[in-house]
C-alpha cells in the first residue's frame, strides 16, 4: 500500500478531480472538460510545486475534507473558504505543510463557487484520453468524490513556491461576458438581440459544470421549427425552448439542437466558475457577425 495517497473524509457536495481538460476529442464527442476556474487551478498548482498540468480537486459550495497518509503540501484557492488541519486554523492561498494522518478541512465558501485543493506531486488517477478530469456529461475520468475513496498520489516535483500569499480575483459581484454575436442570432428577433444585450439576468440555481444557466426575460425566436444539430464550443451561448440563455461550460455537449445567438470571450469564462446563483449576468457585444 502506497504512503503516497488522499484517504477521503468528506466528499462534500460535489467535489471532483481536474486538471487542463482533454482537448482535441470533440469529433468524437468527447468535452473538454477541466477546471472550470483554470487560473485559479494553475496558481495553487504553482504554490504547491506542481507544473500546471497537474490534477487537483474541485470542490463546490461546502469544500471537502480529506486525509493524506504522508506529509503533503497543500494550498487552497479559487473561492475563499475557511481551511484547517486538525482542527487548527491555516493560510488560505498559501502553501501548508500537512503532516501524514492529520485531517485537511476544506470549508464553505465565503463567496463564489468553487475553490482548488493543490497537493504536492498531484493527484495520480488514471488518465483517460490524456486526462485525469472528471467529466460529468460524458462519464469518463474518475467518479466525483465520495466519502471513503482514496486517491493516489504523485512524487512531488520540486519546492513549493516561498511565499506568504497571493492575491487572486474576488468571485464576480455581476458577471459581465463579453460576447461576439451568433451564429443562429438571425433565428430571434430584433427585439431579442436587444433583449440579450441590454437587460441583466441572473444566475439560476441550476447552473452546473456543464452549463451556466440564467434566469431573466425569454428571447423570442424569429425561426420556428427544429435546427439540425450542430457543433457546440466552449462560451457558447445557447437558448433552449424556455427562451433563458444557458452558457456551455467545461463539461458541455459538443453538438446540440437548440440556436446558439453568440459566444462567450474566453478570458471571461472563469469567472463563470465562481458566480453564485442570484449573481447578476449581463451580455456585452463587442463583435457582431
Amino acid at each position: 500500500m502506497t504512503d503516497r495517497a488522499l484517504a477521503v473524509v468528506r466528499a462534500g457536495a460535489l467535489t471532483t478531480v481536474q486538471d487542463q481538460g482533454r482537448p482535441g476529442h470533440a469529433h468524437l464527442g468527447v468535452p473538454h472538460s477541466g477546471a472550470l476556474d483554470a487560473p485559479a487551478a494553475a496558481l495553487v498548482n504553482r504554490l504547491v510545486g506542481n507544473p500546471p498540468e497537474a490534477a487537483l480537486l474541485e470542490t463546490t459550495l461546502n469544500g471537502c475534507a480529506v486525509r493524506p497518509r504522508s506529509a503533503v503540501t497543500v494550498a487552497v484557492g479559487g473561492a475563499p473558504c475557511p481551511v484547517s488541519v486538525d482542527g487548527r486554523p491555516v493560510a488560505w492561498g498559501a502553501p501548508v505543510r500537512v503532516p501524514g494522518g492529520a485531517l485537511l478541512s476544506v470549508g464553505t465558501a465565503a463567496s463564489g463557487v468553487r475553490s482548488y485543493v493543490g497537493v504536492s506531486g498531484g493527484v495520480a488517477v488514471e488518465p483517460v484520453l490524456g486526462s485525469r478530469s472528471t467529466d460529468l456529461l460524458s462519464g469518463l475520468g474518475p467518479p466525483p468524490l465520495t466519502d471513503g475513496m482514496v486517491l493516489p498520489l504523485g512524487r512531488p516535483n520540486g519546492p513549493h513556491a516561498r511565499v506568504d500569499l497571493i492575491p487572486q480575483p474576488r468571485p464576480p459581484l455581476e458577471l459581465v461576458l463579453r460576447v461576439t454575436l451568433g451564429p443562429r442570432d438571425d433565428w430571434f428577433t430584433a427585439a431579442a438581440v436587444h433583449t440579450l444585450t441590454t437587460r441583466t439576468y441572473r444566475v439560476s440555481s441550476a447552473s452546473n459544470r456543464i452549463g451556466l444557466r440564467t434566469e431573466g426575460p425569454a428571447l423570442e425566436r424569429a425561426v420556428g421549427g427544429e435546427l439540425p444539430s450542430e457543433g457546440m464550443v466552449l462560451g457558447a451561448v445557447q437558448v433552449p425552448p424556455d427562451g433563458r440563455p444557458v452558457v456551455f461550460l467545461a463539461d458541455h455537449p459538443t453538438t446540440g439542437g437548440y440556436p446558439v445567438i453568440a459566444v462567450v470571450h474566453p478570458d471571461d469564462l472563469p469567472a463563470t466558475a465562481q458566480a453564485a446563483p442570484g449573481t447578476p449576468v449581463r451580455f456585452v457585444v463587442v463583435r457582431s457577425r
